[in-house]
C-alpha cells in the first residue's frame, strides 16, 4: 500500500534522477518533467507514460502538459521513497506512441491590421514579411497540450528559424483567432484578452465553444497546418 490518507504540513521536495525530474506540486500532485529538448520524441514519451499510469488503480487524473505530466493521486502517498519509484520506473518503461489525432486546416490572413507584431518578428528573424509567411504556413504543426485558457493548444512544428520570445509587454486585447508565435512554438489564442504571444495573422475559427458537444477544437496529437488564405502586407 503505498497511499495514505492527506495530512497537514506535507513536505514539497525536489527530485533530480539521472533521467527525469520528479516534484511535488501538493500533496497528492507529483509533476514528471522529460529531460532533453522540447521535441516530438519527449513528448510522444509523456503521451506514453500518461497511458501507462491512466489504469493504476491510486492515479485520480493525469494532466498532459508540454513535455510534462502531472500526476494527481487519490490519497497522498505514505511513502515519497516508493513514489519516486513508481514514477521513474513507468518513465523508464515508456516508449514513443503516436496519436492518430486528427487534421485541423486553418485558413489564414497573413498581415492586415491584426498582425501586430509581424514587423517584430521580421527584425528579430532578419527574414522578409513575405518570408516569415512562407515559413508559417509551410510548416505542419502538432498539438503538444492545451492550457494556458480553454482550448488554447501548444502547437510544436514552428520552423527554428522563426522562433521569436514572447513580448516582455503583452497585447492587452488580442482577438480570438489571432495566429501567434511564442518563442519555439506557434499557437491560435482561443479568447480576446491579454496575449504575449507575437501576433502575424489572423483566422475566422472558434477554438473554444463551451456550448458545442466538443468545447475545444484541438486534443493533444491533433495535426495542424495553417492555409495562407490571403496576405496583407
Amino acid at each position: 500500500m503505498l497511499f495514505r490518507e492527506a495530512s497537514e504540513g506535507a513536505s514539497l521536495p525536489l527530485i533530480n534522477c539521472d533521467s527525469v525530474k520528479i516534484s511535488t506540486i501538493g500533496s497528492r500532485a507529483w509533476l514528471v518533467e522529460a529531460p532533453g529538448d522540447f521535441d516530438l520524441p519527449a513528448q510522444r514519451r509523456i503521451w506514453s507514460l500518461a497511458s501507462s499510469l491512466s489504469s493504476h488503480p491510486e492515479v485520480e487524473s493525469l494532466i498532459p502538459g508540454v513535455t510534462n505530466l502531472l500526476v494527481i493521486f487519490r490519497q497522498t502517498p505514505v511513502s515519497e521513497a516508493m513514489t519516486i519509484t513508481l514514477l521513474k520506473e513507468r518513465w523508464e518503461q515508456a516508449r514513443s506512441v503516436d496519436p492518430q489525432g486528427k487534421l485541423i486546416t486553418i485558413p489564414v490572413i497573413y498581415g492586415g491590421e491584426h498582425a501586430t507584431d509581424l514587423q517584430a518578428v521580421c527584425q528579430h528573424t532578419g527574414l522578409s514579411a513575405r518570408e516569415v509567411i512562407r515559413r508559417h504556413s509551410q510548416g505542419s504543426y502538432t498539438v503538444f497540450a492545451l492550457g494556458s485558457a480553454p482550448g488554447f493548444g501548444y502547437l510544436h512544428g514552428l520552423d527554428p528559424t522563426l522562433a521569436t520570445p514572447r513580448k516582455k509587454v503583452p497585447s492587452l486585447h488580442m482577438l480570438k483567432g489571432t495566429v501567434t508565435i511564442g518563442g519555439a512554438q506557434a499557437g491560435i489564442s482561443a479568447l480576446t484578452g491579454p496575449n504575449g504571444w507575437n501576433a502575424i495573422g489572423f483566422a475566422e475559427l472558434n477554438v473554444f465553444d463551451p456550448q458545442a458537444e466538443q468545447p475545444a477544437l484541438m486534443a493533444p496529437g491533433d495535426r495542424v497546418r495553417f492555409i495562407a488564405e490571403r496576405t496583407e502586407l
